[in-house]
């Protein structure tokens, strides 16, 4: 019996074996399922919103659909492929994406920069191969600043470490905004550096103040500004426009704050079930770009507030699992990268919700996945193939 048992123990340590490898072997599907979910639903949306301009402007209703469809398809591929590799081999290249993050945007500047719709923010050679080097930044700070924290240890508890960390954030944040004239971008790259310095610190009581302050001066700046400036003075630059159109937007409806109402007409006239997919009216040429920053207005008007909230649970959803892989990531660089990814996607779905429902001034986001633009696809599918090679990694202990 004994010999027998001795015998059998060496199977036995494989099967164990064999079982840990495979526990350890874990790919994130549902994070999958909600990406392809987010852009097959973006792809619909798209397709219903653009048609007839589409079909007005380019004389092919499926034009902006059909150029969508084959970016997002092949983003999709190059993220399950993205993957596959360790992201630890991104320690080696820190430095490189930060430098290089900062010299294509500035190069926006020089004959390789291209202007669109009045804004001078692309880089590219004719109109084929075109894209926005300020995302390059987004992914810069979303692994450079958790390389350096990682690197800093426990120093990053002292307030040199924070200010280091703040002035390389800061300073891809500061390079988006004077080069590329895009001040959302910057805050976002900002907030993502604050977000990821307040996650490493064990602190929280100094970051409460700073924002508290922070707050308070923005309110006290608004109000300001609404009880001095002239909202008919055309002196005023675009950026006090925007914000005295957020407050006002009917004294503008028919110039700058024509865009704003007619999205909240949108909504307001899908009311909770919607007019049905497809038979929106305010696409028709009533809200301008309806396919980029305000496709949101287009689904609560066509699908009502049921589908509007629909979609938000996707998003929910899609942080639950960035959260969730942060928070069982094998290393704390897997943890502060996917960390990272959060707060941009949580960020970028915050802002162009509240610009649709004029809850703040208009910033020129995109919804994540879909809206057109296919720039955003790539470096959103990249951001998800590095979280699910963070996934990839996890390991589960045994239950015993």
């Amino acid at each position: 019996m004994e010999k027998a048992k001795r015998q059998r123990r060496p199977l036995a340590t494989a099967l164990g074996i064999a079982e840990k490898k495979r526990k350890s072997d874990y790919y994130d599907y549902s994070l999958v399922a909600v990406i392809i979910l987010l852009t097959c639903f973006g792809l619909i949306m798209l397709y219903s919103t653009s048609s007839y301009i589409a079909e007005v402007q380019q004389g092919d209703d499926m034009f902006y659909f059909k150029k969508q469809a084959l970016i997002s398809a092949v983003c999709i591929v190059g993220a399950l492929v993205i993957s596959q590799i360790d992201y630890h081999i991104l320690n080696r290249f820190t430095t490189l994406l930060y430098v290089a993050a900062i010299v294509l945007m500035m190069l926006v500047k020089s004959p390789l920069g291209i202007e669109a719709n009045g804004a001078r923010r692309w880089l590219g050679v004719g109109e084929s191969l075109q894209f926005q080097p300020s995302e390059i930044a987004k992914i810069a700070v979303i692994v450079c600043l958790p390389y350096m924290i990682v690197h800093m240890g426990k120093k990053v508890q002292t307030l040199k470490a924070c200010m280091i960390l703040a002035a390389m954030g800061g300073g891809l944040a500061f390079v988006a905004y004077a080069f590329t004239d895009n001040l959302s971008t910057a805050i976002i790259i900002f907030c993502i550096t604050v977000g990821l310095i307040f996650i490493s610190h064990p602190k929280v009581k100094p970051f409460l103040i700073i924002a508290g302050a922070a707050l308070i001066i923005g309110v006290i700046f608004i109000l300001f500004l609404n009880a001095t400036v002239d909202p008919t003075d055309e002196n005023n630059s675009f950026r006090i426009r925007r914000i005295l159109v957020w407050l006002h937007p009917e004294d503008f409806a028919s110039g700058a704050g024509y865009q704003t109402i007619q999205a909240l007409y949108a909504i307001g006239s899908g009311g909770l079930l919607g007019r049905g997919l497809g038979n929106s009216i305010q696409k028709l040429g009533s809200v301008p770009e309806a396919q980029n920053d305000m496709i949101f207005s287009i689904v609560c008007e066509e699908l009502g507030i049921v589908g509007g909230i629909m979609v938000l649970l996707l998003f929910a959803y899609l942080l639950y699992r960035l959260f969730f892989i942060a928070q069982n990531a094998p290393d704390l660089f897997g943890s502060l990268m996917v960390t990272g990814i959060f707060i941009h996607i949580a960020l970028q779905v915050i802002f162009n919700i509240a610009v649709v429902v004029n809850l703040m001034p208009n910033t020129g986001v995109t919804l994540p996945f879909i809206s057109y633009g296919g720039t955003s696809i790539l470096f959103l599918m990249a951001e998800m193939g590095l979280a699910l090679s963070v996934a990839r990694q996890i390991k589960f202990q045994e239950s015993s």
